[in-house]
């Protein structure tokens, strides 16, 4: 199951209801609040199958770790941890199409195309063995990219990674509330900002992740679109990731926030064991433990990286 039933989930099928019952008023569009989100003072901006994909890239000759964000969150994301990591690990990471500095893409958000996307990516900046961190979508955009281009990959690192679930009819109702939830952000419903923040409350818990959740909630209307597209895949047959997990040949980290109600450790974990070689560990938060439990994250993430290179030799 995608997704579970709480309060944050009642909320938003109020507030779908309410806007279905009364006039969604127009609201004014604010377009720079994205930007905080994503690549500060990117390194560059790659145009790929017409899209502008900015990034940043601390440099360096270590091993690479590529970091993948949550849909509507961005680059800003992994500040933090690419400042712990480097200059031992040359850490890059990308905004996906439509969030942070990244500009507008004529495809619908998913994991699916933004698979694509990274490929294209990786061969432009001619990255011959990656380790690949994602967050939720993010998560499952390495899946695919590493079940399809495995010679690239070193190792997987899942931050509360989507599409390790049977979808239900239960949980496709779910989240079609969610998809009516954000399309009636990106219409400019005048309740959306309030219900997003309560939402947002829930998804980061830690008081270490304010700012970023600040910033992301402050973007609401700007990335309601992303969101909508990216909820609208996840019912989609063909984004389920289950059958592609046995064929990951790459050691795997599962690193899951405790306290995630969007995708719970419970409705994942019985999959995990699809995975060839994996290890899991959890932390405190919401739904991006790299962000919420940084301290622990790091020291488990080091440990995971040092293995995997040891593996190598």
């Amino acid at each position: 199951m995608w997704i579970a039933a709480g309060g944050v989930v009642a909320l938003v099928l109020l507030c779908v209801g309410a806007g279905f019952l009364g006039t969604a008023a127009p609201q004014t569009r604010h377009t720079n609040y994205r930007s905080a989100v994503g690549a500060q003072q990117p390194n560059g901006v790659m145009t790929l199958s017409g899209v502008d994909i900015a990034y940043t890239d601390s440099g360096g000759s270590g091993p690479v770790l590529l970091c993948l964000h949550a849909i509507g969150h961005g680059a800003r994301d992994f500040e933090d941890l690419s400042r712990r990591l480097s200059p031992q690990y040359r850490v890059v990471a990308l905004d996906f199409p439509g969030q942070g500095r990244s500009g507008p893409d004529g495809e619908p958000a998913s994991a699916t195309r933004y698979a694509g996307l990274l490929a294209q990516f990786i061969e432009r900046l001619d990255l011959r063995s990656v380790t690949l961190l994602g967050n939720s979508i993010g998560g499952a955009t390495a899946i695919r990219y590493a079940h399809k281009h495995p010679e690239r990959v070193r190792a997987l690192v899942l931050c509360d990674t989507g599409g390790l679930g049977e979808p239900t009819a239960i949980s496709r109702i779910f989240i079609q509330g969610f998809v009516q939830f954000f399309a009636a952000g990106r219409r400019g419903a005048f309740w959306y900002p309030w219900a997003f923040d309560r939402y947002y409350r829930k998804v980061l818990l830690a008081d270490s992740a304010r700012e970023e959740r600040e910033r992301i909630v402050r973007s609401a209307y700007e990335i309601a679109p992303v969101l909508e597209q990216a909820w609208r895949s996840f019912a989609r047959a063909d984004e389920n990731l289950l059958p592609l997990l046995p064929d990951v040949r790459c050691p795997v980290f599962l690193a899951w926030a405790r306290q995630d109600f969007v995708l719970p450790l419970k409705s994942a974990e019985p999959y995990f064991s699809r995975f060839r070689r994996y290890h899991v560990e959890t932390f405190d938060g919401g739904h991006a433990a790299f962000l919420e439990d940084a301290d622990r994250f790091e020291g488990a993430l080091r440990a995971f990286l040092q293995a995997t290179a040891s593996d190598e030799h």
